[in-house]
């Protein structure tokens, strides 16, 4: 490996490696580089204008912290055994959000690898994991990256996450990687010593915004989507969730988005693969998945908090901030048909009209992930409840039930497919005792504002954490082992009926009564029938039902052109 950095400020730049140093020299735009070559594992770092030595911006393997020397890493070394992998598209998938550091006791990709014939056997397609890009010190949700190339090295590193990729092939599953472009850590940033990686011009919730439109952001944003073909090309990895893509402000011709995804295309065509970029947008823009041909960002998929609002709101009542204008059946028929709530119309919670009409003819409804579920709307709770905390088994059925035969593409949180009784929390545990307590100090201030008057767990007591792990014997156990049964049967039905799946938003009708608390989603031959009411109710089919495919619970007649429910039930019919 040739040593090479961006510092088009410095007037001059030093290699510290074994066994000494040695100046770099210019190489042209900026570049410094040095004649040499480190062998995989050399320890190695920069020293910018005779500072102190950091390590490589664009580094892969951060050993010994994100405070310490790179170690150079040599992409051939490794073997893959994955040769015949074709990947798998995204349309027509389930995917499965985890977190390494929770989903198992040992929190390590090798223990995550291990777990991975048991997704399959669930039937989810697409693991999504959080980020794992070095973040200071060992416990996090990993939004707080700053080594945004290089492998966080408690996970187990580089060739770690190499080694799950290979297993996840083998298994069939494609993987997606969550990563953050948008902002960097508090804590072993360094890339402003580098050069102007960031810009005054713009700001983020979170800090400095990336420089992508400001005096030197060419080599920024290819720094940015450098990083996001590297992930795809060099891991092998099938896709990226891309972060608060609302946050990566860009006031050029051409978004970076836009460069990213044409980008992320050309690699796809040259391997013979699909690969999908998914976007978290706030924006509620159909732009953002809409080809770049057609005068879109050309983003493959993008997450839909619309349904999930939707959802969660109807299953718990709960109508505080952001789910003031969610709870109705006429708010769930308004997503499961167009995709958004907020389509241009006025938002209680934002106060002022929001978002941007789906074309139903043309969209396809699997390029919107939804869920009941995400680290988000469960890590950003006071004290990480879970959807099985808020709602009866019931109901938690019926919302499996409504997300799986959807025209979305399904996305479903760690542990959610047997009711885990563990939460899922803030945490954090960095080094800096005067960080940490500021993290800690602002998460209790910050709900203290919104008028929660209970107690926050402190995100840098290692209880916090602790509690978040996920209870891999709970999955045998009565009620644990009912629900993963269901979840199971849901995913094996959509699977096996194309109706379920159908993504033509054009094509799904629904009838539904916001009294009664009754909604039924026609999905082609297909009826998904849902009574969130108190009372027995006989629901319309259109059509004369032949066969109820899966219900819940016991009780469900078909009557001529009906279907009984009792109170909390819900059924898939066959018409």
């Amino acid at each position: 490996m040739r040593a090479r950095v961006w510092a088009p400020r410095a007037a001059a730049v030093t290699l510290v490696a074994v066994p000494g140093e040695r100046p770099m020299r210019p190489a042209g735009g900026g570049w410094w580089e040095d004649a040499g070559s480190l062998a995989h594992g050399e320890r190695y770092a920069f020293r910018p204008d005779g500072g102190d030595p950091l390590p490589d911006p664009r580094a892969v393997w951060l050993p010994d912290g994100v405070h310490a020397p790179a170690a150079a890493y040599d992409h051939a070394v490794f073997a893959w055994t994955d040769r015949g992998w074709r990947g798998r598209p995204l349309a027509g998938g389930v995917v499965y959000e985890l977190h390494l550091g929770t989903f198992t006791p040992e929190g390590t990709l090798d223990a995550a690898a291990l777990r991975l014939p048991y997704l399959a056997g669930l039937g989810v397609t697409h693991v999504e994991l959080l980020p794992v890009a070095a973040f200071d010190g060992d416990r996090g949700w990993g939004y707080d990256g700053v080594g945004v190339w290089a492998v966080h090295e408690p996970y187990g590193g580089p060739d770690a996450l190499k080694r799950f990729v290979d297993r996840a092939h083998a298994e069939g599953l494609a993987v997606v990687l969550d990563v953050v472009h948008n902002h960097l850590g508090p804590s072993g940033n360094h890339l402003a010593r580098f050069g102007p990686y960031f810009t005054g011009r713009h700001h983020t919730p979170w800090g400095e915004a990336l420089n992508l439109d400001d005096d030197g952001s060419d080599e920024v944003r290819a720094w940015m989507t450098g990083n996001a073909v590297s992930w795809l090309r060099d891991f092998r990895l099938d896709g990226l969730r891309l972060d608060a893509v609302h946050a990566l402000v860009d006031d050029r011709a051409v978004h970076v988005l836009e460069e990213l995804s044409a980008a992320v295309d050309a690699l796809a065509a040259a391997e013979g693969r699909p690969l999908a970029l998914i976007a978290e947008t706030d924006r509620n823009d159909p732009r953002t998945v809409t080809p770049r041909e057609a005068g879109g960002l050309g983003i493959h998929a993008q997450w839909d908090d619309d349904v999930h609002h939707a959802l969660h709101a109807l299953l718990t009542g709960e109508r505080q901030g952001y789910y003031v204008d969610f709870g109705s059946m006429t708010a769930l028929a308004t997503v499961l048909t167009g995709a958004f709530l907020h389509d241009g119309r006025w938002s209680t919670f934002r106060g002022r009209s929001h978002g941007r009409p789906v074309d139903r003819a043309r969209t396809e409804g699997w390029r919107f992930v939804a869920s009941l579920q995400t680290h988000d709307q469960v890590g950003n709770r006071a004290l990480g409840d879970r959807l099985s905390h808020l709602a009866a088994p019931d109901r938690l059925r019926a919302g499996a039930m409504l997300l799986l035969t959807a025209p979305f593409t399904p996305m479903l949180f760690m542990g959610e497919e047997w009711a885990a009784s563990t939460p899922w929390r803030y945490f954090t545990s960095f080094p800096d005792p005067d960080l940490g307590r500021a993290v800690s100090e602002g998460r209790g201030r910050e709900f203290a504002e919104h008028g929660w008057d209970g107690e926050v767990p402190d995100p840098q007591d290692e209880g916090t954490f602790a509690a978040s792990v996920l209870r891999w014997d709970e999955v045998d156990e009565h009620d644990h082992a009912a629900m993963l049964e269901w979840y199971r049967s849901l995913i094996a039905l959509r699977r096996a009926e194309s109706d379920l799946s159908d993504p033509r938003l054009d094509r799904v009708r629904c009838e539904w009564d916001d009294d009664a608390r009754w909604i039924v989603v026609h999905r082609g031959g297909f009826r998904v029938a849902v009574n969130l009411g108190d009372s027995e109710v006989s629901l319309p089919l259109g059509a004369c039902g032949r066969e109820i495919r899966l219900s819940s619970p016991a009780g469900a007649a078909l009557e001529p052109d009906r279907v009984r429910l009792p109170a909390g039930g819900c059924a898939v019919v066959e018409v």
